[in-house]
């Protein structure tokens, strides 16, 4: 029997059940105070001088200029050979690899995938939001309408997925609610909250990430619809507002603070929350496959990131980036940033060739004499090096779903899609788009030198990111105005708010951790004796008088190497910090004889060391210095303090 309302109900009431640990007081990603959170010094130092709304004639001509350079040099042709890396999915096979990389590739399983894929798709399943689970149920309504039309068997029927599940449980219509502590919810609808600005004053945006994505974007669409908000719509002017996002008490949590663990069970989150988001927004958008080819040996350009990384971090362990490119974005701080139109002014394309020829030959003995190129040199076989990946930088999985961002309208939408999009990245994709993000950002700071604003730096640097011979693209159909003006947008936003872009959403911590909670009691979901036993346990914690509230206290250990040192135990208070902490524990070790002994053997530097929460409800997560332990404690009581030495990631090595 096919997937039909059964499934429907079962994945809406599956959405949102978790069961709450009782007597505690869940103080999640979601409880705020008002300090808003800090911008990036490149951000700062743009909002002292204001990119211009639109691109001007040199920008849009600088635009088509860099597209035709890249169709001369080969790296991109409308022709079906130079597609030829391009795979296109048969029917079905872009649901079926949509339900695999969401971790529910059980649900099509033709076979029963034994006890432990059931809990785990469950598990994933019952910290869906209602419009999350919507958006599952459509990829399976999906896959079923193409096995009835290829002929074949369809999946199993929900009731035998679900059977021990279904419980007559009813969502609420704002399901948003669910997923946000008491003390966070607003009167004010989250999509709402906009700072109109005074005559003279730059425009300011409240970014939430308490609610999902899809949630916020469905109570959008709901507002749009009433009466008195169809002609509100401000129009968009083309400047770009400071965004800001106001602090969470658990802190900001950026991708490289999070285990590997942590960060696949973010990641099947987050491209749920997507294309939610894509249906509620009618973003049509299909993933590509990039075909393995056989690459030259020891060459540079054309070999994949993830080849690259792997074989230069046997020769720097730390590094995260190929080393090539980190070379040419070092020469071009070094000796191109200032100089006038850099990235803009081409070099001759034989002089490259040659360039690349010696690079390739040179780079890893050390014999390349870097002398002998000029910053145009540089910023050009920078481009040529992004260009000439075999599967484009955006990913061939969502070049196009990038580039679908130009579409929505709302500025708060698209960053939310570019979040996503960016934690969906292959890790050394992401690592490499960050690295260049970063260099592009110091390149606009320096505007009045080099005379490459914002807008200058996104029209050149699109085309290389945005059209790849192994994924199609509408982005050179015709020469209008608009479609250079929509593609450099997205690069603008990428380049101003990147910051923002590299953090994990509140409300996709808080799906990880009722993940990790619901996996620790899987067996809840099966034993249905044990479930009522654990309910009488819970009602019973409820009857009973809450104990007056008090400063807990928590052992901290500090780790030196794989050595566990020493340990240290701390009273928490509501304004106990994660950043104080730290202090506290550096000034007590510097002054015991074992703290001294630490610092004179280099083990122990304060400003290398970070406190990480491991355990409970998360895999490994390194604390923001701004986190309130108090609030932690609460929200993970399980967990433990460790203060080590930061990864290489986080310390930006």
């Amino acid at each position: 029997m096919p997937w039909g309302r059964g499934a429907s109900q079962a994945l809406l009431q599956l959405a949102g059940r978790v069961s709450e640990r009782p007597g505690a007081r869940r103080s999640s990603h979601s409880e705020m105070n008002e300090e808003p959170w800090a911008t990036s010094q490149d951000q700062a130092a743009a909002d002292l001088t204001p990119s211009p709304a639109r691109p001007d004639k040199l920008c849009l001509d600088s635009f088509w200029s860099e597209v035709e350079t890249i169709r001369q040099g080969g790296s991109y042709s409308e022709s079906d050979g130079a597609r030829r890396d391009s795979k296109n999915s048969e029917e079905g096979e872009q649901e079926v690899q949509w339900l695999q990389d969401a971790g529910l590739s059980t649900l099509i399983s033709g076979v029963d995938g034994g006890h432990e894929d059931e809990v785990e798709k469950a598990v994933l399943l019952s910290t869906l939001t209602r419009t999350q689970a919507a958006a599952v149920q459509r990829r399976l309504d999906s896959y079923t309408c193409s096995l009835r039309r290829r002929n074949k068997p369809s999946p199993r029927d929900v009731r035998d997925v679900f059977a021990p599940l279904t419980a007559p449980t009813t969502v609420p219509e704002s399901q948003y609610a669910e997923h946000r502590s008491p003390e966070s919810r607003m009167e004010t609808p989250p999509t709402a909250v906009s700072v109109e600005p005074q005559v003279g004053t730059q425009r300011e945006e409240i970014f939430i990430t308490d609610i999902a994505y899809c949630e916020q974007a469905a109570i959008l669409l709901k507002q749009a619809k009433l009466p008195q908000n169809s002609t509100s719509r401000r129009k968009d002017d083309g400047t770009l507002p400071k965004v800001i996002c106001p602090q969470c008490r658990l802190g900001v949590t950026h991708i490289q603070d999070l285990s590997q663990a942590d960060m696949k069970k973010v990641r099947q989150l987050a491209l749920i929350d997507m294309t939610a988001l894509c249906d509620l927004l009618e973003l049509e958008v299909k993933r590509h496959k990039t075909c393995k080819r056989r690459m030259p040996e020891g060459a540079l350009f054309g070999v994949p990131l993830a080849v690259l990384v792997e074989s230069d971090q046997k020769l720097k362990s730390c590094t995260s980036i190929p080393l090539v490119l980190q070379a040419l974005l070092s020469f071009l701080e070094k000796k191109g940033i200032d100089s006038e139109g850099i990235l803009r002014v081409p070099g001759s394309q034989s002089r490259i060739k040659m360039l690349q020829q010696k690079l390739e030959s040179t780079f890893y003995s050390g014999d390349f004499n870097w002398d002998e190129v000029s910053p145009n040199d540089a910023a050009a076989l920078l481009k040529k090096l992004i260009r000439e990946l075999p599967s484009p930088l955006l990913s061939a999985e969502y070049l196009n779903t990038f580039s679908a961002v130009r579409d929505i309208p709302e500025l708060k939408q698209k960053l939310h899609m570019l979040n996503l999009l960016v934690i969906l990245l292959p890790e050394a994709n992401r690592h490499t788009l960050k690295a260049l993000l970063e260099f592009l950002s110091k390149v606009v700071s320096r505007e009045k030198r080099n005379r490459m604003n914002l807008w200058a730096v996104s029209t050149i640097m699109a085309p290389n990111l945005f059209l790849h011979k192994a994924v199609p693209s509408r982005l050179t159909e015709g020469m209008e105005k608009g479609q250079a003006e929509r593609a450099a947008d997205i690069m603008r936003l990428l380049i101003r708010y990147q910051d923002l872009l590299w953090t994990v959403p509140n409300f996709l911590m808080s799906q990880v951790r009722k993940l990790n909670e619901n996996s620790s009691r899987r067996y809840q979901f099966y034993d249905k004796r044990i479930k009522n036993l654990l309910r009488k346990i819970h009602t019973d914690s409820r009857d009973k008088p809450e104990k007056p509230p008090s400063e807990p206290c928590r052992t901290v250990k500090i780790q030196v190497g794989d050595i566990l040192s020493s340990s240290v135990e701390v009273h928490l208070n509501i304004n106990s910090r994660a950043a104080d902490l730290l202090a506290q524990v550096h000034q007590d070790l510097c002054r015991s004889d074992s703290g001294k002994g630490l610092k004179r053997n280099g083990c122990f530097t304060y400003h290398d060391c970070a406190i990480y929460e491991v355990g409970g409800n998360i895999g490994e997560h390194c604390l923001d210095p701004n986190t309130h332990l108090l609030d932690l404690y609460n929200s993970n009581p399980g967990g433990e303090w460790v203060i080590k030495l930061k990864s290489a990631a986080n310390r930006g090595l």
